[in-house]
């Protein structure tokens, strides 16, 4: 398949755009290119059939069964987006006055009350954009904590080596010593190692539970104990929250700061279905150093104002009093992002929990942990895992001695799965596990599609069994088969070079 830039001719061209309707204004030389940008030149049909041609070579959720370990990639409901596209939602603009966004700022209120009571928190902020960006903000609360008390001693930032990868690159990137701690056999953390590895300059703990081999650490409320007896905080990864929401809360489990994904847990979509939404909560004494501006309710709400205001498009003049005003934190950190966060991502993060509502919440967390290891159960006459526990949301398979035996690798079961149109679970994480294939099937996947990838899954394993050297050039059917994966990490090609 050609690339965008391969494809059209000089000249040719389409009007899609509606002519400017504001005053055009002239950039002066020095903010001007040199040249104009050199950008494909293309008709509709061509353009209709390029992006017609990518949408086929892609696979999301609506194509096929998706168990990406760690990243619930879970069915994105239509209502949500429905929600999303409500005029009164996508027409706002961040610079209007309060006064003229009570409704979506009551969206902001709304869910903040509501993700605060699954979580266990006392206040949260909608503007990280992803759950590595909240990680990162969640640790310049505790660092901000810490500064304030004039504790400077505190360095060190405890990391199970279980963790996600973003948990030490976050710290470090917050100026943090990250100190790993190595999990017990079972998978959860080693307690005389966490004793070990606290002191007086330990700021704090980033754990996720369940961890990533999908067990829920039994000894969590001790976890905590021992941090905060060191003088630390506890912050939790809410990668894996779709496990417990509605059942579990982190605040209960003796966390003070937490990032979500709304991306994951509350179905709102991933990567190309974007953006993302990585939201922090927190304890009320990190309250006063939260980012940006919260929703509150407005102290003053028997004052009418004009709700119809500047901005709006209603000249009618009616008088309402305004609930929600935006209140920012003492000593905030500043902004982590511009405004808000991504707003619309939060409209449709609750429109899902005001859907599920009390009940539905936690019996999708139910199902998900039923899912898991229901198919945890029927592969595991074949394939072996790395814990026989009963798994939560998600379960980790081991191929390292299908590696020994038939030199068959985690990676060759990956790619054989793409002939079967399943995407491949998430390969050679965590880290822990020798050949891991981490498997997250979520709760939106029926029964009969679980049945049909088992099915999948022991004819990959009759394959490795009978004909290894069949695996090691899958997939077959695919557009592209296996691309140099290292060359391509380690002298990515990102820009295209036009023939002179």
């Amino acid at each position: 398949m050609k690339l965008v830039f391969e494809k059209g001719s000089a000249g040719r061209g389409l009007n899609l755009i509606r002519e400017c309707d504001v005053p055009r204004v002239s950039l002066d030389g020095s903010h001007k290119r040199a040249a104009a940008p050199r950008l494909p030149q293309m008709s509709e049909n061509e353009i209709s059939r390029h992006y017609t041609q990518l949408a086929k070579r892609s696979h999301g959720v609506n194509d096929g069964f998706y168990p990406l370990g760690s990243c619930t990639m879970k069915y994105n409901p239509k209502v949500n987006e429905e929600a999303a596209a409500l005029k009164g939602f996508r027409s706002v603009h961040p610079l209007q006055p309060e006064h003229t966004l009570q409704g979506s700022m009551e969206v902001l209120y709304l869910a903040e009350k509501y993700l605060c009571e699954i979580t266990g928190m006392d206040a949260m902020t909608f503007q990280p954009a992803a759950g590595a960006h909240g990680e990162f903000t969640g640790l310049l609360l505790i660092k901000a904590y810490h500064v304030h008390r004039k504790d400077d001693k505190r360095t060190k930032i405890i990391v199970p080596d279980s963790a996600h990868g973003t948990n030490p690159a976050s710290a470090s990137m917050c100026g943090y010593e990250v100190i790993s701690i190595p999990s017990r056999e079972d998978g959860c953390v080693d307690l005389e190692q966490l004793r070990a590895a606290v002191g007086e300059d330990t700021a704090g703990l980033m754990l996720t539970n369940p961890n990533t081999v999908g067990l829920f650490d039994k000894n969590i409320l001790e976890i905590t104990r021992i941090v905060h007896e060191a003088g630390g905080l506890c912050y939790y990864d809410g990668a894996n929250l779709n496990a417990v929401m509605g059942i579990v809360r982190p605040g209960d489990m003796g966390f003070d700061v937490v990032h979500l994904n709304l991306h994951k847990t509350f179905s709102t979509p991933h990567g190309g279905g974007g953006p993302g939404s990585g939201p922090v909560g927190c304890k009320g004494f990190l309250m006063p150093y939260l980012p940006g501006v919260r929703v509150v309710m407005n102290p003053a709400g028997d004052t009418d104002i004009d709700v119809a205001g500047e901005g709006s498009g209603d000249m009618t003049g009616d008088m309402a009093p305004a609930r929600y005003v935006f209140e920012r934190a003492p000593e905030s950190i500043g902004d982590v992002k511009q405004f808000y966060g991504n707003f619309l991502v939060v409209v449709k993060a609750l429109t899902y929990i005001m859907s599920l509502g009390r009940e539905g919440i936690p019996e999708a967390s139910s199902n998900a942990v039923l899912n898991a290891n229901y198919m945890k159960v029927k592969l595991s006459d074949v394939y072996d895992m790395a814990y026989n526990e009963t798994c939560m949301h998600e379960f980790v398979m081991s191929l390292e001695d299908m590696k020994h035996k038939n030199g068959v690798t985690a990676m060759d079961i990956a790619k054989a799965l793409l002939d079967y149109g399943i995407h491949p679970p998430t390969m050679y994480f965590p880290l822990i596990v020798h050949e891991a294939l981490m498997v997250e099937p979520t709760e939106t996947e029926s029964k009969e599609t679980l049945d049909e990838a088992i099915e999948v899954f022991h004819k990959i394993y009759e394959t490795a069994m009978a004909s290894p050297e069949e695996l090691h050039s899958a997939p077959h059917t695919t557009p592209i088969g296996r691309p140099d994966e290292v060359t391509a990490a380690r002298k990515p090609v990102l820009r295209y070079t036009w023939e002179s």
